[in-house]
């Protein structure tokens, strides 16, 4: 794919580019000793959230997480992190805080929604009727607060891409709704209002999708790149 160079200092800069997972000017790499770490951690970003988003949707009646758990650990959470080394390797300090810290997300999810483990308890997705029963509401706050500490973060990183591509900044725009959706809907829960809350989750569910999609089209940007 074609980029427009521009000099600053002698030191060849290309513009902000999603396949690089650069959201300004960044060095031209002349001689890549290494591959392009961003696509790998995208596509793990994009088909993790993708899962997760339909099961927040409810799509064919699914709604116990139990399938995002593997996908989680494994593919979302490990090899997302090990593409953020891979991008402090490389250079990129966004690349590598971006990707490492949804890896963590990923993982830190994945053992919150094991179901052995069954970690919130009585708001948890696998609680029983007894058991939530005791205490319904705990859970939810619990993962409202999880929620909301991602959605500042994803915010900070929407600073950052003002100034990129529109699909760059459109992947943690939607992701940033996506969390904000979330969290309120299970601090709704947590007020007993069920329907906003299951409509809340249903929209975080829908940008979740969406950003999926975004995160897999810059991802192609990347593996597609000629450089």
């Amino acid at each position: 794919m074609a980029h427009v160079h521009s000099r600053t200092d002698n030191i060849a800069r290309l513009p902000a580019f999603g396949g690089e997972f650069q959201p300004g000017l960044y060095k031209s790499v002349e001689s890549r000793k290494f591959a392009n770490p961003a696509p790998l951690g995208l596509c793990a970003f994009a088909l993790t959230t993708f899962v997760l988003s339909l099961v927040n949707m409810g799509a064919r009646g699914v709604s116990a997480p139990n399938v995002v758990v593997p996908i989680a650990l494994g593919y979302g959470g490990l090899v997302q992190l090990l593409a953020g080394m891979w991008e402090m390797a490389v250079g990129n300090t966004f690349g590598a805080t971006a990707l490492s810290s949804y890896g963590g997300f990923w993982i830190a999810y994945g053992i919150l929604l094991t179901p052995n483990w069954n970690i919130l308890g009585a708001g948890g997705p696998y609680a029983t009727d007894a058991v939530k029963a005791i205490d319904p509401k705990m859970g939810e706050s619990a993962v409202g607060f999880f929620l909301t500490g991602w959605f500042i973060f994803t915010t900070i990183l929407l600073l950052c891409t003002l100034r990129s591509t529109v699909m760059f900044f459109l992947l943690f725009f939607t992701l940033d709704l996506a969390f904000l959706m979330l969290a309120c809907g299970a601090f709704a829960n947590d007020n007993g209002a069920l329907e906003a809350s299951k409509k809340l989750t249903q929209a975080g569910g829908g940008f979740g999708i969406i950003a999926a999609f975004l995160a897999w089209y810059n991802a192609f940007a990347g593996i597609a790149d000629s450089r």
